[in-house]
């Protein structure tokens, strides 16, 4: 797994995960100082929230991997430990946006290596649970990046998002905004709305294995030729 900040050692992370807490508390501070002098305190009630939404991950996503909490199948693909018959995945987050993706690829360049990275995840989450004697496992997940054909392609089903997963994408809407833009390679607003939930039971991912494992290298060598050329 290439993830630069994985990759450096512990004190440099430590000191990244500092320098972030410290730029972060100088943004609420000031958003504080500025709402003090001119009586609009809006500005801080939006600052503070926003501000903790997007610095999390950065928090957050090494402190679970460490726990066991989450887990890397590729740089940008994840899982939590299951939980009554169900694999929940995740995308990167926009932690590992920051630390995998590579600034110089257009957008083009980069959509196709985040969904590579999401084939290569999965079909690494199928190979070491597909021997698993338990019935009906079932793989679900959100993403904005993949659309509906791609998802049914390799075995998954689009079902309702639930609400609860609308009201947390909707206070991380700043966090996604810079996600998508970095995804994109230039400044976009997502509609959240499009964002898609998706289900399979692992026996249907196995059955969809060789198919997942064609796809992922087909995109790995199209990346691999455009970063030659």
């Amino acid at each position: 797994m290439k993830h630069r900040f994985y990759a450096k050692p512990k004190r440099k992370q430590n000191q990244i995960q500092f320098l972030i807490g410290c730029i972060s508390l100088v943004a609420i501070l000031t958003s504080l100082f500025i709402s003090f002098r001119t009586g609009f305190y809006l500005l801080v009630i939006l600052t503070f929230p926003i501000t903790l939404s997007i610095i999390a991950p950065f928090f957050d996503t090494p402190s679970l991997k460490k726990s066991g909490g989450l887990r890397y199948h590729s740089s940008l693909f994840l899982s939590e430990k299951p939980k009554s018959g169900m694999i929940k995945i995740h995308g990167g987050s926009l932690f590992d946006y920051v630390f995998v993706i590579d600034q110089k690829m257009n957008g083009k360049q980069r959509v196709n290596f985040i969904i590579q990275q999401y084939l290569e995840g999965l079909l690494n989450l199928i190979e070491e649970n597909e021997n698993n004697k338990t019935e009906n496992i079932k793989i679900r997940g959100t993403s904005y990046i993949i659309n509906d054909r791609t998802a049914q392609r390799i075995g998954f089903t689009v079902i309702k998002t639930d609400y609860i997963q609308k009201v947390i994408l909707l206070y991380n809407y700043f966090n996604v905004l810079l996600t998508y833009s970095i995804a994109k390679g230039k400044l976009l607003f997502p509609k959240l709305s499009q964002t898609k939930t998706f289900e399979a039971e692992l026996h249907e991912l196995v059955a969809r294995k060789d198919f997942i494992r064609n796809l992922n290298e087909k995109l790995k060598n199209t990346i691999t030729n455009k970063i030659r050329n």
